[in-house]
């Protein structure tokens, strides 16, 4: 069947779950938090255990099938989390989504998520899926809806405005919803009891401090991991695109392979022209990671630049939030690949 995101979150409500569900849409914050709550129900009914397969280019859609086939030690439910990031399987994923839905398993909930979906997405194996579970076309919410969706997700947040407050912020965000939910997220911290106007809700806003391009390698080479992906999903939110944000996380990363490589560290620094003050940074993420490390970590940048500028297939702010993660926490360059 084919739901509205509002019958979605109503019928995961019920006492089953679907044996397919997709969930597709370029309103990224609907899409994650939509997934998010199917993945929380899922472990409120007992499918604890989780497969992740990420369908990019050269993926073995063979895996699907062996997701699906494969018990575990403890014999749980399974939860199989397929991410489809084009919307476009091609001729050997469509078949082998149909062949699931054609004879699924009782004990697993498969999920499929695409950030990218429009009506020309329309195929056969979508009709599949609808037909054995639910599909769930995310669109971006209309000028109209903005208002409504703002004033909901205050009062959920707990966050007391008036309608000129909202009708503000509306303005402020442009249709961007993650951007809008990041500054209800500011607001409900700073705000406290008061019930905002206009012209508050706009003090507050600008008194908050915005997310910098430059605190996110920081954070990154500083070991804190859940930092840096809270400054990327900021810059995302606040309209940043890809590109822009990869000419200093290579120039970063090719200076710590030239740090890495040199044998006077102190030299290196001075070499460098690094400020004292900005020694600390580099010399944690020199104890962390081992030259080997930072030359992959810089190979898989260079691969995210071309992904972001069309040469290369992939999600590229998925691929920059794993190699963030490993450059903070090298035991996690498992996630990363370059090439």
């Amino acid at each position: 069947m084919a739901l509205t995101l509002s019958q979605f979150h109503q019928q995961l409500a019920g006492p089953a779950l679907k044996p397919v569900y997709f969930l597709a849409g370029e309103e990224h914050l609907l899409l994650i938090e939509a997934a998010d709550a199917l993945r929380a129900r899922a472990r409120a009914l007992g499918y604890v255990e989780r497969d992740i397969l990420d369908a990019e280019s050269g993926f073995d859609w063979d895996d699907l099938a062996r997701s699906s086939a494969g018990m575990s030690l403890f014999a749980t439910r399974k939860l199989i989390d397929l991410r489809l990031p084009t919307g476009k399987p091609g001729k050997e994923g469509a078949a082998a989504i149909v062949e699931y839905c054609e004879r699924p398993s009782p004990d697993n909930v498969l999920l499929i998520t695409s950030t990218q979906w429009s009506k020309q997405h329309a195929a056969a194996w979508v009709d599949t899926v609808e037909a054995a579970g639910v599909f769930v076309p995310i669109w971006p919410q209309r000028p109209n809806e903005l208002f409504d969706w703002v004033a909901q997700r205050m009062a959920s947040r707990g966050v007391k405005a008036g309608r000129d407050a909202i009708a503000a912020l509306v303005e402020r965000i442009e249709g961007n919803l993650l951007a809008a939910a990041q500054e209800i997220d500011k607001l409900a911290l700073l705000a406290g009891d008061r019930v905002l106007d206009a012209a508050t809700l706009e003090d507050l806003v600008a008194d908050s401090a915005r997310f910098d391009a430059g605190k996110l390698t920081d954070a990154a080479l500083g070991g804190d991991a859940s930092r840096a992906l809270r400054i990327v999903a900021g810059l995302r939110g606040e309209g940043e695109q890809v590109p822009a944000l990869m000419g200093l996380v290579l120039y970063q990363l090719q200076l710590m392979v030239r740090l890495a490589a040199a044998p006077n560290p102190a030299q290196a620094f001075r070499n460098e022209r690094i400020w004292p003050a900005r020694e600390a940074v580099y010399k944690k993420a020199l104890q962390r990671g081992n030259l080997a490390h930072w030359e992959l970590c810089l190979a898989q940048a260079a691969r995210i630049d071309r992904i972001s500028k069309g040469r290369g297939a992939g999600d590229a702010w998925l691929e920059l939030e794993r190699l963030l993660t490993a450059m903070a926490l090298p035991r996690t360059t498992h996630l990363i690949k370059a090439g």
